[in-house]
């Protein structure tokens, strides 16, 4: 992570592997029978703020997407919100290894006690930090 963008978060973030869903909320287009359909998958959440969070994704979505997002936290109700993809990033590795594509995420909405939730959650000790976002 660059230390240019590192300075720009206005909320620190959390190294985690948690598991997340991540539905689109806008119909895409089958481009082989021009039905509407909606995406939906499982994937891994690999980052976590207040503000959102870095999705590895096999398959990213473009930016601009608004998604909901379903994060299961450990010991608590899942994190639901309605969020936006900032960014995304595909990584073409040859050796089939573990890539890091994926999607930034960026949280507009949520309910209250969901954002709770999520704060009593990221109160973590500094060592969970990824070097140079706190």
């Amino acid at each position: 992570m660059s230390e240019t963008r590192s300075t720009q978060r206005r909320h620190r973030r959390i190294a985690v592997n948690m598991p997340v869903r991540i539905s689109t909320i806008d119909p895409e287009t089958d481009p082989r029978t021009g039905r509407p359909y909606f995406r939906a998958t499982r994937e891994y959440c690999a980052n976590l703020s207040r503000g959102g969070a870095f999705i590895r994704t096999s398959d990213p979505l473009s930016p601009g997407r608004r998604v909901l997002v379903e994060i299961h936290l450990p010991e608590s109700e899942p994190f639901e919100a309605i969020g936006r993809v900032a960014w995304s990033k595909t990584v073409l590795t040859s050796s089939g290894a573990p890539d890091d594509s994926g999607v930034g995420v960026e949280f507009l909405g949520s309910s209250g006690e969901r954002l709770t939730a999520l704060a009593n959650y990221l109160r973590v000790s500094p060592e969970t930090l990824k070097p140079g976002e706190e």
